[in-house]
C-alpha cells in the first residue's frame, strides 16, 4: 500500500523506489549492525538515498562488486598506436547529425587513448560548424558484460556516451518490446555544469511496443550514478547482459539491475562509443570562439561466457 503511495500519488520514477528499497535495506542493516561505526555508515548511506528519493539526486553505486567468473575476454582495444584500428572499428554517421556533424577528424588515438573532440570549425569537413565524432564495432554483440575507462568530456552541451543499440529498437513490430532490439545506455553524461547531477551518469533502456504499445517508443531511466571525479579521472562504466536481465555497474560496483519491455534484447547489437552533440537551440549558447571539450577513452572491452565464446 506504501509502494503504491509512492508511485501513483508522489509519482516516484523507477530509479527512485530503487532507492525506497535500497533505505530499507540500510536501515535494518543500521539497526542491527554489531557496531556504532557500521551503524553510523549504514545510516549515512540512508541519508544519501532520501536525496535521491525526495530530490531525485544522484548516488553512489551501492550494489554487489563485478564478478566475471566463467566469462572470458573475446576484444580489447587499448588504442595504442597512431590511428584508429579500422579493421574492428567504423566511424558511424559521419555528415549532419542534430545541431552539427560528426567527422572522422574528430577521432584520435594519442598516447594510449582513444579522444573525441567537439568544437566548432569554420573550415570543417562539412563545412562550417559543429563537430563531433562517433565510432562503432564492426563485429556485433548479443550479451556479455561490456566495460569502458574513460575520462569524460566537461563542459555544458556535448555530452560522453558508450551504449548498445539494435537495427530498429524504436519500431513496435520490430523491437517487440525489447526482445527484438532495444537501446542500452550503458552510460550517458548528460551535462550541465551548473546542474545538480553534473558529476554523474544516467544509464537508461530504450526499445519499443512494450505491454503491446504501437505508438512511438518506451524508456525506463534507471538513474543517475556517481564516480570518482568523472570529468578529470578515469572510471568504469559495464554492462552485464544476461539471458534475464541487464546488470549496471560504476567502477566495478553494481548500480541497478532491471529487465525493462518485455524481456531483454535477444539480437546482435551496436557497440558504440560516441561524444553527442545537442541540438542548434543548446549549441546557440556555447561561444564557438572558446568552446571545446574532449571524451579521452582507455579502453574498451567486452567478455561473454567461456561456453559461447569464439575462440
Amino acid at each position: 500500500m506504501f509502494d503504491k503511495f509512492l508511485t501513483e500519488v508522489l509519482k516516484l520514477a523507477p530509479w527512485q523506489m530503487h532507492g525506497v528499497d535500497l533505505q530499507r535495506k540500510y536501515l535494518k542493516k543500521a539497526f542491527t549492525a554489531g557496531s556504532a561505526k557500521k551503524a553510523i555508515a549504514a545510516l549515512l548511506v540512508v541519508f544519501e538515498l532520501i536525496g535521491l528519493t525526495v530530490f531525485d539526486m544522484p548516488v553512489r553505486p551501492l550494489g554487489d562488486e563485478l564478478d566475471l567468473t566463467g566469462y572470458t575476454l573475446v576484444f580489447e582495444d587499448e588504442f595504442e598506436g597512431n590511428a584508429l584500428n579500422t579493421d574492428v572499428w567504423d566511424y558511424r554517421y559521419s555528415g549532419p547529425r542534430r545541431g552539427g556533424f560528426n567527422a572522422e577528424s574528430q577521432v584520435r588515438i594519442e598516447n594510449g587513448n582513444m579522444i573525441m573532440t567537439g568544437d566548432y570549425q569554420t573550415d570543417g569537413t562539412y563545412g562550417e560548424g559543429w563537430y563531433t565524432g562517433m565510432i562503432k564495432l564492426k563485429e556485433r554483440y548479443c550479451k556479455g558484460y561490456f566495460e569502458i575507462r574513460a575520462i569524460l568530456n566537461e563542459g555544458s552541451g556535448f555530452w560522453s556516451a558508450f551504449w548498445l543499440q539494435a537495427d530498429a529498437p524504436y519500431t513496435a513490430s520490430i523491437s517487440k518490446g525489447g526482445i527484438g532490439g532495444a537501446e542500452i545506455d550503458i552510460m550517458e553524461s548528460y551535462n550541465d555544469e551548473n546542474h545538480k547531477r553534473y558529476e554523474s551518469i544516467a544509464q537508461t533502456i530504450h526499445c519499443a511496443g512494450v505491454n503491446g504499445a504501437t505508438e512511438g517508443y518506451q524508456s525506463e531511466r534507471l538513474g543517475y550514478y556517481k564516480g570518482n571525479n568523472i570529468h578529470q579521472e578515469y572510471n568504469t562504466y559495464g554492462l552485464m547482459w544476461t539471458d534475464d536481465e541487464y546488470i549496471f555497474y560504476v567502477n566495478g560496483v553494481e548500480t541497478c539491475r532491471s529487465s525493462f519491455g518485455n524481456g531483454v534484447s535477444e539480437v546482435l547489437e551496436d557497440v558504440i562509443v560516441s561524444l553527442e552533440i545537442p541540438d542548434e537551440t543548446q549549441l546557440a549558447a556555447l561561444d564557438k570562439e572558446i568552446y571545446k571539450t574532449e571524451f579521452i577513452v582507455d579502453y574498451v572491452k567486452i567478455y561473454q561466457p567461456k561456453l559461447t565464446a569464439v575462440d
